[in-house]
């Protein structure tokens, strides 16, 4: 029998044994013990009468309460055991770190703009994308903390935050869009990032704790989707992709495609036989081959 397959059949690591005995001789050398489990057996159960649990307590005095909170909520679902990383640690510091500093680079401005749901409703353009995105990721939030799935959840917020740095907001109601966004992460994290967002709410300009202020409201006007892109093929195969208003019916959706120089350069001379039409999905069109 494999060692790796004695240790699974007894319930063992092979953590439970090599990290005594490093520890006995005087070794501390952690990438060398993952190095072994790696190769040899899984890793070590976190527990007391093993000597292996970590204590919250040293990584909260170098990353802060919230960084840990994030990790441990961020590092699978809650019903699952996972294994403690300090690569995981600094992986949620950065985070916050990088909310941080986006949030200050922007805050001068921030700070001088106000806004309204009514006022945000005709947007055009990247700031419409951008509050769609916004509403989207706290729909997806709410539902994802009532079923407690709070890795999920975190995850959303940190594609939210990716999406915003690739935002570049121009006029008043650019920033508009941008302060109405961060408010909402910052809801987002108060109940696993509460220290973080009350610093941030009050440099926001709040005279009031987070708490007494109503939490958002996905608003469904943001949610609607007006224009969406679809793939036309030729013969089969992808030439463009094409943006359509939602529901366009196969008239609209061809002339469009014909119009789109990519696709004329396909179709110039031939004869069109036949269209293949999925609404909001896919344009085919079969041509006559020469």
């Amino acid at each position: 029998m494999r060692i790796g397959d004695f240790l699974k059949e007894h319930k063992l690591s092979v953590g439970d044994n090599v990290r005594f005995l490093f520890e006995k001789l005087g070794i501390h050398d952690e990438k060398l013990l993952k190095d072994i489990e790696n190769q040899i057996g899984e890793p070590a159960k976190m527990s007391k009468s093993k000597a292996n649990t970590v204590d919250p307590e040293d990584a909260i005095k170098t990353y802060g309460a919230d960084t840990v909170r994030l990790y441990i909520l961020f590092a699978g679902p809650v019903e699952k055991d996972f294994e403690w990383t300090d690569e995981g640690v600094q992986g949620a510091y950065r985070f916050l770190k990088r909310l941080w500093n986006y949030f200050h680079e922007n805050l001068e401005k921030l700070r001088s703009i106000s806004y309204s749901q009514e006022r945000l409703k005709n947007l055009q353009g990247q700031a419409r994308d951008v509050r769609r995105k916004t509403h989207q990721t706290l729909k997806r939030y709410l539902t994802d903390m009532e079923e407690l799935s709070f890795n999920t959840a975190i995850a959303g917020i940190m594609e939210l935050l990716n999406y915003l740095q690739d935002y570049q907001p121009q006029g008043e109601e650019d920033y508009a869009v941008l302060r109405e966004a961060f408010e909402v992460i910052l809801f987002m994290l108060y109940p696993i990032t509460p220290h973080i967002c009350e610093e941030l709410w009050h440099r926001l300009g709040y005279p009031k704790p987070m708490c007494f202020y109503p939490f958002p409201k996905p608003d469904e006007t943001a949610l609607k989707v007006e224009e969406f892109e679809i793939p036309v093929q030729i013969n089969g195969k992808l030439r463009a992709v094409i943006t359509l208003p939602v529901d366009a019916d196969e008239e609209v959706a061809k002339s469009t495609a014909l119009s789109n120089e990519k696709i004329r350069k396909f179709i110039d001379g031939k004869e069109i036989k036949k269209v293949i039409y999925v609404k909001n999905k896919l344009l085919n069109l079969v041509i006559k081959d020469d």
